[in-house]
């Protein structure tokens, strides 16, 4: 299966005026072929591939006011185009939006995929026309290089990541149990609550640190902009930003991890949330950035389909935090109301409990996606006094 390993970069002075011109060549190669396209499509109503632009490349090399292209790798000129591309598919596919010209503030990076080596024990990695770059090892692995993309974040660090084509195998998940079954709820005073009672707190680091930020940012507002003044208070505020993102990364892979790592779980549910449309809630939408749920998610997809979970979700409406365990659903319940007692069977339900809990039955009882039978007992859920729902 394919993995990313990201390390540090540490190049030398020259190394360091190699990247930045393949960071600016691939650039400037990606609005040369985004303009080819436009402007082909607007004369004659056709479009143009990556392929057919490709070969303009070397007649490229061979012009006065574009000969410096000679001192970049071929490659990586030509996988810029081919990200054009994809995000053209995308645009036609998913709705994505058209792709935009980019400037010397967009993301800085570019992908080598041939020619890719890396020397574990000298701490070594060599790259095509930019020769061999210190680097900081903190693991290895086995397997066959695809591609290496370098990047430098907004601290002015360098990294690269290796797709590698790894030699372990993914694991075969077990069959769906309900008593090896957990739900999880998604939430912002805690930021997971899991059918058995298991509540996670939401760290917050944005608001750890907003303090802080608002000083930096209003320091850097009242900098005269060219300044190197105001370069220098943009940096300060992008390292807090870095240290914001580290923070979040690091909770979201270590929880992830631990429950991926669970031996008594074979299988965990979760609802499918629409976080772009809650996002549209301008009281919490901060929150809501802040917790990331999104970034959970996607690591639980994937780290569920390496160690053998299975990963279960549930409709978008269904009435997980609003349903008692009776069946009886509130429809007046709102996002104020943390407890609420049920009008049929006067249990006291606690909603982010409540929701974990149906959101385990509504997956167990095929109100998810669709997947293997499931062997059914009333005894997982006798500590908790949770009765299973047809």
């Amino acid at each position: 299966m394919e993995k990313a390993y990201k390390y540090r970069l540490y190049p030398n002075g020259v190394q360091k005026q190699l990247l930045e011109k393949h960071f600016g060549a691939t650039r400037w190669i990606y609005n040369y072929g985004l303009e080819r396209k436009i402007k082909t499509y607007q004369d004659s109503k056709t479009k143009i591939s990556c392929f057919e632009i490709i070969k303009e490349i070397p007649k490229l090399k061979q012009q006065e006011e574009t000969k410096w292209l000679k001192e970049i790798n071929a490659q990586s000129l030509q996988m810029s185009l081919r990200s054009l591309d994809n995000a053209y598919t995308k645009f036609f596919r998913d709705k994505k939006g058209f792709p935009k010209f980019k400037n010397k503030f967009s993301k800085r990076s570019f992908s080598i995929p041939q020619g890719n080596k890396i020397d574990f024990e000298k701490s070594i990695a060599s790259f095509i026309k930019i020769g061999k770059i210190k680097i900081r090892i903190d693991r290895s692995f086995e397997g066959r290089i695809i591609k290496a993309t370098i990047d430098k974040n907004s601290v002015n660090q360098y990294f690269v990541s290796y797709t590698v084509i790894d030699k372990t195998k993914e694991k075969k998940p077990k069959k769906i149990r309900e008593r090896t079954t957990i739900g999880i709820d998604l939430g912002l005073k805690h930021f997971i609550v899991m059918s058995n009672g298991t509540r996670i707190e939401n760290p917050k680091y944005l608001k750890q640190s907003e303090k802080r930020l608002g000083v930096l940012q209003r320091r850097l507002s009242r900098k005269q902009k060219g300044s190197q003044n105001r370069q220098k208070a943009k940096l300060k505020v992008a390292k807090i930003h870095l240290k914001i993102k580290n923070q979040r990364s690091d909770f979201l892979h270590k929880l992830t991890g631990q429950l991926t790592h669970e031996n008594q779980v074979d299988s965990y549910a979760l609802e499918t949330l629409q976080v772009n449309n809650m996002m549209k809630n301008h009281h919490l939408a901060k929150s809501i950035q802040d917790a990331s749920w999104s970034e959970f998610v996607r690591q639980m997809e994937y780290k569920c389909r390496w160690y053998g979970k299975n990963l279960l979700r549930i409709g978008t409406f269904e009435p997980s935090s609003k349903m008692c365990l009776c069946g009886i659903v509130n429809q007046t319940l709102t996002l104020a109301n943390r407890e609420w007692t049920c009008r049929s069977c006067q249990r006291v339900n606690d909603r982010d409990l409540t929701a974990a809990i149906n959101i385990k039955n509504f997956a167990l009882s095929g109100r998810g996606t669709p997947r293997e039978p499931v062997e059914l007992s009333q005894q997982g859920n006798e500590e908790a006094g949770i009765k299973l729902l047809n």
